[in-house]
């Protein structure tokens, strides 16, 4: 059986070089995180960017929905690869960053096109459910200790054969470590573990950027 590559650093730079050009509201969120200090981490990887816009562009779902916005890259990135008949529903319950992401939403003149709900993403959810919204793709990207709790309320509106997409599940590397027992690494391995065992879904794991969870509704 063959193995995969180990991606260093110059390999990683030697992928972003040549993938697709980022739009010029990516780069510029790009730097404006580089200003964020440890807070950068929040911010999906080029490659995921990439991903995104390639998942957009083949899948076509007319109704997105992410949990968890931080500046707008993850959002802006399946915005601008979105149909012109397509929306996003993003909920952050940050105001700060919030109040960022839309301006960059903004200045690429997809206002119209991403809703961004500023409030907890539990309580988010279930208003979505209440008013009856379905979606054909959930991002999840948000805090970590209520990943199972995020999926299921995003799964109960998702529509069959509908993709979610979940950020971060292989924690830095530290899901393999033994000696990494700390809340959030034992959270995503009940996460992933959760996810596996669940009928409901076909997954997969992606080693992209963090790791991605990618499943779809059966």
């Amino acid at each position: 059986m063959g193995s995969n590559i180990k991606i260093t650093k110059e390999l990683e730079d030697y992928i972003n070089n040549h993938s697709y050009k980022l739009n010029p509201i990516q780069s510029e969120i790009i730097k404006h995180n580089e200003t964020l200090g440890d807070k950068k981490k929040m911010q999906i990887s080029l490659s995921q960017c990439f991903f995104l816009h390639l998942i957009i562009k083949l899948y076509k779902p007319n109704k997105i929905l992410e949990i968890g916005t931080f500046t707008g890259l993850s959002a802006l990135t399946m915005g601008l690869a979105m149909n012109k008949d397509s929306n996003l529903t993003a909920i952050d319950k940050n105001k700060e960053t919030s109040e960022i992401a839309r301006n960059f939403f903004n200045k690429a003149n997809l206002e119209s096109k991403i809703n961004l709900l500023v409030k907890n993403a539990s309580d988010g959810l279930d208003e979505l459910f209440k008013n009856k919204e379905t979606f054909d793709l959930v991002f999840i990207d948000a805090d970590k200790e209520n990943y199972i709790d995020y999926f299921e309320k995003s799964l109960r509106m998702l529509k069959k054969s509908g993709i979610i997409i979940t950020d971060n599940v292989l924690w830095y590397g530290d899901v393999v470590d033994e000696s990494k027992n700390d809340k959030l690494t034992i959270k995503i391995r009940e996460f992933n573990s959760f996810i596996d065992k669940d009928n409901r879904v076909e997954n997969m794991i992606l080693p992209i950027g963090d790791g991605l969870s990618i499943c779809r509704k059966l």
